[in-house]
């Protein structure tokens, strides 16, 4: 089990950042090579990109999507860019993945499909969603350029643990805010209760110094 463990700390990120760049660089492809269709989607996308053009709006999407997928495969900056295309997955989701209206979690999870039969269609989100989770949390791990200069970084030193440091308690603080604000477009009570904890979490390390 040992050896198993190691061989999934090397290649289990890989393997995500790998999927993820390619379903990234296809849609950013796609996009690049298409005819923006933004402009049937009016008054759909949340804010602040509801206050952008069409144009601007498919530009920032396209790039994001494949550079994001550059960047992925090649492990460079992985937490800033998971997040980034998680904010990105989430507003796709909210302008065209998401029922306009549903009653109940039940009616809701009928959209759980990759055609949409009137309930939305936002299966292939959630997947990108809880994929891109762990490089967040974890990073691209030891097989990217964030491994290594990390190594080179820290001369081969381990970190502290960040849950048993007031920054840590500040870094998970940040990380359930800024997780619960893009949440919070598609389930305001999820976010909202994401965000709460982020912002007692902040107090309470506050109140402790």
């Amino acid at each position: 089990m040992t050896r198993i463990d190691a061989a999934g700390h090397w290649l289990a990120p890989l393997g995500l950042r790998a999927i993820l760049a390619w379903e990234f660089f296809e849609s950013g492809r796609e996009k690049l090579l298409g005819e923006n269709w933004f402009d049937q989607l009016a008054g759909q996308f949340p804010p602040p990109f509801s206050l952008l053009s069409a144009n601007l709006n498919w530009t920032l999407a396209t790039w994001l999507e494949l550079l994001g997928a550059a960047a992925l495969l090649l492990g460079l900056g992985t937490r800033f860019v998971a997040y980034a295309l998680i904010v990105l997955t989430v507003v796709a989701t909210y302008a065209v993945h998401w029922p306009t209206e549903w009653a109940g979690l039940a009616e809701l999870w009928q959209g759980y499909a990759v055609t949409d039969n009137g309930y939305g269609n936002f299966k292939l989100p959630l997947l990108y969603l809880i994929m891109l989770l762990p490089l967040l949390l974890r990073g691209a791990g030891p097989l990217s350029l964030d491994g290594l200069l990390m190594h080179r970084w820290t001369h081969g030193q381990a970190l502290p643990a960040v849950a048993t440091s007031d920054a840590g308690h500040a870094v998970w603080s940040a990380l359930l805010i800024l997780l619960g604000l893009p949440i919070a477009l598609l389930l305001p009570w999820a976010g909202g209760a994401l965000i709460a904890i982020g912002i007692a979490l902040a107090v309470l390390c506050r109140a402790r110094r």
